[in-house]
């Protein structure tokens, strides 16, 4: 049996994952968890063998969500389910993390078999997605929207370095870069015109 954990934003009403899998009969849905700061914690205690992830937040933000479930559940594969309708729900152009990408919109036989097949340990991205994200020009970075998206939740140089594993300054030099390539006088004018352009929530 494939032990399948969702997450899910509190206060998100997508169609309900779940339906989708309960039917299918070598898939044991386990829970549904909230993304909050217990979540890689409490999802290493259930060790499952995929995770879905259906949320509204934009990639850039979950890309630390992601590191830190990865390193919980070492052995657990990631997909997340993302609308190319909307800004920042498009795979990054260039990344390595274990992160896989579906369309929201996937039918129930595509939600479970891309299931299988992580399980199985292939890799899946939808292929309109990675073609929508290459014809994309986002202005920043996948890495910029990242170190700006911590930022913007408050916290402080010393901590994102400490989230991304990153040196101080390469996070200090991050943020230089974003507000210049913004035109933005500083680091909240920089968030202010990111949230403006759709980048981030």
């Amino acid at each position: 049996m494939i032990r399948v954990v969702v997450v899910r934003d509190e206060g998100y009403f997508g169609v309900p994952v779940r339906t989708f899998l309960e039917t299918e009969p070598d898939m044991h849905y386990v829970t549904t968890l909230p993304i909050n700061a217990e979540l890689a914690p409490r999802a290493a205690r259930l060790w499952p063998a995929v995770i879905v992830i259906d949320t509204e937040y934009m990639v850039s933000q979950l890309l630390p969500i992601a590191d830190e479930l990865h390193a919980a559940v070492p052995s657990c594969a990631m997909l997340l389910l993302c609308d190319p309708s909307k800004r920042g729900m498009l795979p990054p152009r260039r990344w390595n993390g274990g992160l896989n990408f579906l369309l929201k919109s996937a039918a129930a036989a595509s939600l479970a078999d891309s299931v299988r097949r992580l399980a199985a340990g292939e890799r899946v991205v939808s292929p309109m997605l990675q073609a929508a994200s290459l014809n994309t020009d986002r202005g920043l970075s996948t890495r910029e929207l990242e170190v700006l998206g911590l930022a913007a939740e408050g916290e402080s140089v010393k901590e994102i370095a400490g989230r991304l594993y990153l040196a101080g300054g390469t996070v200090r030099n991050y943020l230089s870069a974003v507000i210049a390539k913004t035109g933005a006088r500083n680091r909240l004018d920089a968030i202010r015109i990111a949230r403006k352009e759709g980048w981030l929530r």
